[in-house]
């Protein structure tokens, strides 16, 4: 069984795993939210429609504001 969208190219996308997670969590519950009878009616479940918006690039992942800092940390230290 081939995962659509694949995985890897989420991952890379996101920067992570833990970013991966929490952009499509926190959009499939504003899926559910605002469009539950979208979802019903596509027989998709939202975290798979998530996915797909962060696969074609209707959703961006961004780092946490915690991460930001630390990364700009890191660079400035180069």
């Amino acid at each position: 069984m081939m995962i659509d969208p694949p995985i890897e190219e989420l991952r890379e996308k996101a920067g992570n795993e833990y970013i991966l997670a929490n952009v499509i969590a926190k959009r499939a519950k504003m899926l559910e939210k605002e469009m539950p009878d979208f979802i019903e009616a596509s027989q998709e479940k939202a975290i798979s429609l998530a996915a797909r918006e962060l696969y074609s690039g209707k959703i961006e992942a961004e780092l946490p504001e915690n991460e930001k800092k630390n990364s700009d940390e890191s660079e400035s230290d180069k």
